[in-house]
């Protein structure tokens, strides 16, 4: 089978909904989407109910988009729009209903032209720690906004049941690099999926350098490595990019918003191909 990836559909622009009638079949291939799909439940269904048909297999794991408790902008008229975790969960059996792979299911090993690899959804969120050794956690919003930085999260990402985003971060990463160790087939290559980049390094837009904080988290420097990744595949930043750290390509997946791709692009090159 062949696997590809795009991340940050943004389906809240019209332009990027009407982008979905050019991505071309591959009924052959997985397609996983990294993240940032839109920001309600009718986004979702566009993106399963266009995508599903042209290829064998949907992946979805969240971004800060999917997260954002939106309110009035839920089109699910009458029902209260839910927040924190259980927006996740809810996003999760939306993905069930329409057989789409979340990072709450178990981690396919799959036969990716030909080789074995072990696909490894995950949704790791951010803990503010992409900042100087000199900015403390408590300054660290304050330490963006001096530049002149703010990311909509603040307002919009909610935490509940968890005291904090730092520690909805901190309970994901436990719970996946416990499951990710428990395989115990380390042997067989992993390509890891998480909307927010793993590393420090990978998360400075050059133009919002400090915008870092809502990118990642250092708990996950050494994952590419710890859990024998052959391809990271990454969004969040709209800053398509190939880099290989330590052997391992760090494959940065976006699509972006209409200004950063028409007139650039067509929608359907947006598409990376997912190599082992």
């Amino acid at each position: 089978m062949k696997l590809f990836a795009v991340a940050d559909l943004h389906l809240g622009f019209a332009g990027n909904r009407e982008a979905l009638a050019e991505i071309e079949p591959r009924r052959d291939a997985w397609l996983i989407l990294a993240g940032d799909v839109g920001e309600t439940f009718a986004h979702m269904r566009l993106a399963f109910e266009s995508l599903a048909p042209k290829f064998e297999r949907l992946v979805w794991v969240p971004g800060n988009h999917e997260l954002w408790a939106v309110g009035e902008r839920e089109a699910e008229p009458g029902v209260a729009a839910p927040r924190g975790e259980a927006r996740y969960h809810a996003f999760v059996d939306l993905c069930r209903d329409y057989g789409v792979l979340t990072p709450e299911d178990d981690y396919p090993l799959l036969d990716v032209d030909g080789r074995p690899a072990r696909l490894v959804p995950m949704f790791l969120l951010y803990d503010y720690s992409f900042r100087p050794p000199e900015v403390a956690f408590e300054e660290a919003v304050d330490w963006a906004k001096r530049s002149g930085v703010r990311c909509s999260d603040e307002q919009f990402l909610a935490h509940e049941p968890f005291a904090s985003r730092s520690d909805w971060c901190r309970q994901r990463c436990e719970t996946t690099a416990a499951r990710i160790a428990a395989l115990g087939d380390e042997d067989v290559p992993r390509i890891l999926v998480n909307h927010w980049p793993l590393r420090e390094e990978l998360a400075r837009p050059p133009r919002i350098p400090r915008f870092s904080l809502w990118c990642g988290t250092v708990a996950t420097e050494d994952w590419h490595r710890r859990f024998n990744a052959s391809v990271v595949v990454s969004g969040h930043l709209h800053m398509p990019s190939t880099r290989t750290i330590d052997g391992v390509r760090f494959e940065e997946v976006s699509f972006g918003y209409p200004k950063q791709w028409q007139g650039r692009r067509a929608p359907d090159a947006a598409l990376r191909r997912i190599m082992i």
